[in-house]
């Protein structure tokens, strides 16, 4: 599958690595790279992957916009604080909607924020995906599957409100409480 990352942090970095070692065919912009550019990676793409911050993404180039329209949109975005010790939205709205809102005809799906960059090579860690298109879902799913996570489906992208303040939580126990950030998540079944 061809795959276009959007940022080259600690996130779009170690999910580029993986997704290229799965076999899957990745480019990546940062945000120096020109929106004519990052268009043209986006246009060639079936899943785009926005591994910014999530302020970034309103001042994503209106050529970039455009071509994520009919995209599955995978938002790893979290709306961390400056400090990133609290969330700047949520309860009635979530980072992942306000993505959606702010690319029209995307198909967004709110993923991989919950896992950090550290710890992206260990299998099994829980892996929620919330969106409103189930087709584009499926695809997350599978990706999330493929890399060795346990990807389940968290429902709607509504839901991308719970999600969110769940990474926060990792935050404060991985930096506030000094676990670092070799913490994740997972899911147990009795």
């Amino acid at each position: 599958m061809k795959i276009s990352i959007i940022g080259e942090g600690n996130v779009g970095s170690a999910l580029a690595r993986r997704l290229t070692a799965a076999g899957h065919a990745v480019t990546t912009a940062n945000s120096s790279t020109a929106a004519g550019q990052v268009a043209a990676q986006v246009a060639d793409a079936e899943v785009a992957v926005l591994a910014v911050p999530f302020p970034a993404v309103a001042r994503l180039d209106a050529e970039v916009r455009t071509a994520l329209r009919d995209k599955v949109v995978i938002d790893a975005t979290n709306p961390l604080a400056a400090d990133f010790m609290s969330l700047t939205i949520g309860h009635t709205t979530s980072a992942g909607e306000q993505v959606a809102a702010a690319l029209p005809g995307a198909r967004v799906v709110k993923a991989f924020n919950t896992v950090f960059a550290a710890i992206l090579d260990t299998p099994g860690l829980f892996l929620p995906v919330a969106s409103d298109d189930e087709d584009a879902k499926k695809t997350v799913l599978e990706l999330g599957a493929q890399l060795g996570f346990d990807a389940v489906d968290a429902g709607p992208l509504a839901n991308a409100r719970y999600l969110e303040p769940t990474v926060e939580l990792l935050i404060q126990l991985a930096y506030g409480k000094g676990m670092g950030a070799g913490i994740g998540l997972t899911l147990t079944r009795a």
